[in-house]
């Protein structure tokens, strides 16, 4: 028997919307309350608090290299990477002006020199004269005033020369310290002045098996840094190494940023193998806390509150900008009671953002949090099943 196309569509809507209707009893009434809600099981565990942070790695000691004396680079004996031992010459400048001073000022000098012979010589011929009356008092005077002046000028161009020597010395450039050249800001000829002040020329970093981090932690973070906590941190070149630090120093100078105090923390680092390079960006995170073997409910838990969950009234005679604000470690968590969402209160310590510690509270091992829901609140708490359009 053929049935018309018309009939034969309407019966399969129906049997479709018949389907639908099944599944949706069957989560409605088959699951029960409990399908709403998501829940965890409460465990004891570890418990660890910490505090991160951005940072830039850096040499330990970096010296930075100039010059005292203006010049053209004449030499390069060092380039980027080089090792160099301390005295070592690193660049030369033009000495041509330096040299022609010092050996003006040598000249000078001798002359001084040959100035004072013959004051020395004239005033023993004076005291013998004088001694024979052939020379009166201030004959002598004059001669003795003649050879001290010629002392004082022989003083005077000797330090002339020693200044030129220097200057002259200057224009070789030493490394101070041994270590490794990290910056070279010069080339063959270049003029360096050093007028107001001594320009960089390298940068040596004197071992870079010691290193530190320098980085920038939040006010609301720095009073649980101490000295001496481990660090453990990361860096982009190595995304899947973990390197790890301890506290060296927390600098009491603050840095402030658009109304953003924060504080430099060092972070002493080992680097025997020199993988780790200056200037790298770290990842810093800091262990400030640690409790083992705890009571810990989930983050969620501490989150949710019932979508139903009328706000409690409050007395508008005693709400005068005054509110006593809510205990910090105190908390609620829910648990399904009769199918129904229970509030426990509870004491809270630290918390690792995933799980936090239970410090007091009627919550035992094997008891189950709400954590979240997985169906949108109906408004239809004795659990009866509103009615479906078909059509």
């Amino acid at each position: 028997m053929k049935f018309p196309k018309k009939t034969t569509m309407a019966v399969a809507v129906l049997l479709v919307a018949l389907v639908a209707a099944a599944a949706w009893w069957s989560v409605s009434r088959g699951n029960g309350v409990e399908a709403r809600y998501k829940t965890q099981a409460i465990e004891r565990g570890d418990v660890i608090r910490s505090v991160s942070a951005n940072g830039t790695l850096n040499p330990v000691i970096l010296v930075s290299v100039g010059t005292q004396v203006s010049g053209t680079v004449k030499k390069l004996h060092v380039d980027f990477n080089d090792h160099v031992q301390k005295g070592q010459v690193l660049a030369e400048l033009d000495d041509i002006l330096f040299s022609s001073q010092l050996g003006q000022s040598e000249a000078t000098l001798r002359s001084a020199r040959a100035t004072l012979d013959l004051a020395v010589a004239n005033e023993r011929r004076m005291q013998s004269l004088f001694k024979q009356e052939y020379a009166s008092q201030q004959d002598l005077d004059s001669a003795v005033q003649a050879k001290k002046s010629a002392q004082a000028q022989v003083e005077q161009y000797a330090s002339q020369v020693r200044k030129d020597r220097a200057n002259l010395d200057y224009s070789v450039i030493r490394s101070p310290v041994s270590g490794v050249v990290v910056d070279r800001q010069i080339d063959i000829g270049q003029t360096v002045a050093a007028s107001f002040q001594t320009p960089t020329l390298f940068k040596i970093a004197q071992d870079l098996s010691k290193m530190q981090i320098d980085s920038s932690f939040a006010e609301a973070d720095i009073g649980a840094i101490k000295v001496g906590q481990p660090v453990r941190f990361n860096v982009d070149a190595f995304p899947n190494r973990s390197f790890q630090g301890s506290v060296k120093q927390v600098r009491l100078n603050p840095t402030t940023q658009s109304n953003v105090v924060t504080y430099d923390v060092v972070v002493a680092v080992d680097n025997p193998d020199q993988t780790l390079l200056p200037g790298m960006t770290a990842y810093v995170n800091i262990m400030v806390n640690q409790r083992n073997d705890v009571l810990t409910v989930p983050n969620a838990a501490l989150r949710y509150k019932p979508a139903d969950l009328k706000p409690a009234k409050t007395d508008p005679k005693r709400n005068n900008g005054s509110k006593k604000k809510r205990d910090a470690s105190s908390a609620v968590v829910y648990v399904l009671d009769a199918g129904k969402p229970r509030a426990i209160n509870i004491t809270i310590g630290i918390t690792d953002n995933r799980n936090t510690e239970v410090l007091t509270g009627e919550l035992k091992p094997g008891n189950i949090v709400i954590i979240g829901e997985n169906l949108p609140a109906t408004g239809n708490a004795s659990g009866n099943t509103p009615r479906m359009r078909m059509f």
